[in-house]
């Protein structure tokens, strides 16, 4: 017989690393068979009822309460693990300021008294609040990074032409990275400075190409995060254009380059009517056609053909991603036994999971996902299909941490597709870089290694997004998933390639011109 018990902390909002580290705490408990710390938002809560939770505090929470949820097979075990997760929580000791003597601020205002100087705020607060601290900050003057979901695309559109009649800009909502003057923020990557500005509208998009960037050679002056829908019909592009505009001005700036998953196709012509003074690369990924342009501008289909374009425009040597990769999955396909024919997908991130969609769809069929391609295309999938999934969508991460924060999310996965035995490749994306967890490969090589050396198994075809300054260091994830037995891709779209020519036992695929 179990038990649940459930204890609010009010007006205690944290982020999801610190959730992570109670719900860990909380499950290691002997006879707890599911814990969670989660905030008390409505979708939490309508989890933790569904769970069986009736507690009236919880019924009382708000996105604002911090919930700690524990189901175990007694009272005592449930108190205790209870205990566990609060002391988690607290283990970091009351907030302090950078001298380590004062309270933090407790809200923008004071923030901006205490740091005069300061020109960007990041907002990371429920989407039902972000629209009022981010209009905070620009009457602070301060550009932001507006990192929270869920806002209504009525107050992005507010925000933005505020923002743009100020000369300020509002990278988001839901803008997961940026990098403004050598400062990442979100989930950036450490790269080295230099001459090409990025805009993205997407966040995984951004850091691939800031990071092949630095690996052929590159730097980048800032990446400009603009969020999911600012290119859509409704936003119409609001602040692409500002941040785009920005850049054409901007002394320091040689090359654009300028990412997008499909765009509406009048902002995207729009847009890029005006660039071209300086050598401009477009990557609108899955467009359905090509965007008119000026002469100035470059058209690219993948996210590494539109790095090794602004590489090129600066001078650099043009990389070839593609080259000896035929070789390197020759034994995969060989080897991979006649009823082993799907792909299957499992992302942490959105664009790297639409990227590698768009590239197997033109080699392979059809492939389904949570986030399909086209109509038809979503879950359920039929038997044997091809299968991509964004696990960092909110339908995964309901009380959850990120998958780039919490790798585990991803190992009962891992082992569930791989025991499929239609399964040829298991395909994974692992993201380095600020926020990210700081070892994700020493965490998913485990369940790699299970799949990848089981005779007559599928292959595991793995990619690495991120640099060699990285804290979690991209050359010492790689090894240890190479270790693992799996087959290393030099970039996502390559990822996809690979996979594609062990698919269809044709190894001169991952050569190909994505």
């Amino acid at each position: 017989m179990t038990t649940r018990h459930a204890r609010v902390r009010s007006d205690s909002y944290v982020d999801s690393v610190r959730l992570m580290t109670a719900t860990r705490a909380m499950g290691r408990r002997r006879g707890v068979e599911w814990a969670a710390a989660v905030m008390g938002t409505p979708a939490n809560v309508e989890i933790l009822s569904g769970r069986g939770f009736d507690d009236e505090a919880l019924a009382r929470a708000t996105a604002n309460d911090l919930v700690f949820a524990v189901i175990a097979a007694d009272d005592d075990e449930a108190l205790r693990a209870l205990a566990d997760g609060q002391a988690a929580v607290d283990a970091a000791g009351p907030s302090l300021d950078v001298e380590g003597t004062a309270p933090r601020p407790g809200s923008l205002e004071e923030a901006a008294d205490a740091f005069p100087g300061a020109n960007v705020a990041v907002v990371s607060v429920p989407g039902e609040f972000a629209a009022l601290e981010t209009q905070k900050a620009l009457s602070a003057g301060m550009h932001v990074l507006l990192f929270s979901d869920n806002v209504p695309v009525d107050d992005e559109i507010a925000l933005k032409q505020r923002a743009a009649g100020l000369g300020l800009l509002v990278m988001g909502p839901g803008a997961g990275t940026a990098a403004i003057g050598g400062v990442g923020l979100g989930f950036a990557n450490a790269v080295r400075r230099g001459t090409v500005g990025v805009v993205a509208a997407a966040g995984t998009g951004a850091q691939e190409v800031m990071s092949l960037i630095d690996l052929w050679g590159g730097g980048v002056t800032d990446v400009i995060g603009v969020g999911g829908r600012d290119l859509s019909s409704q936003v119409g592009g609001t602040m692409a254009d500002l941040a785009l505009r920005s850049l054409a001005v901007d002394a320091r700036v040689e090359v654009i380059l300028f990412v997008s998953k499909p765009p509406a196709p009048e902002v995207a012509e729009r847009l890029l009517a005006v660039l071209g003074a300086k050598p401009t690369v477009a990557a609108l990924l899955g467009a359905e056609a090509d965007v008119p342009t000026s002469p100035g501008v470059r058209l690219a289909r993948t996210l590494d053909e539109a790095a090794a374009d602004a590489v090129e425009l600066t001078g650099l040597s043009r990389p070839d991603p593609g080259e000896g990769l035929a070789e390197a999955v020759r034994a995969a396909a060989e080897a991979m036994p006649q009823e082993r024919t799907s792909v299957r997908g499992l992302f942490s991130g959105g664009t790297l999971c639409y990227e590698s969609m768009v590239v197997l769809s033109k080699r392979l069929g059809p492939v389904y996902s949570n986030t399909p391609l086209r109509e038809g295309w979503g879950l359920p999938a039929p038997d044997g299909a091809h299968v991509c999934l964004d696990l960092g969508e909110e339908e995964y991460t309901r009380g959850q941490p990120h998958p780039m924060i919490d790798p585990e999310a991803r190992i009962d996965a891992i082992r569930k597709e791989g025991a499929d035995p239609r399964t040829a490749v298991v395909l994974l994306d692992v993201v380095l870089g600020y926020g990210a967890h700081p070892d994700p490969a020493a965490v998913l090589s485990l369940a790699c290694e299970e799949v990848a050396r089981r005779p007559g198994g599928a292959a595991v075809v793995a990619y690495v997004l991120g640099t060699d300054t990285d804290l979690q260091d991209v050359r010492r994830q790689r090894a240890q998933l190479e270790d693992a037995g799996c087959v290393l891709a030099p970039t996502a779209a390559r990822a996809a390639l690979m996979s594609a020519a062990i698919s269809a036992r044709r190894p001169e695929v991952a050569e190909e011109i994505p």
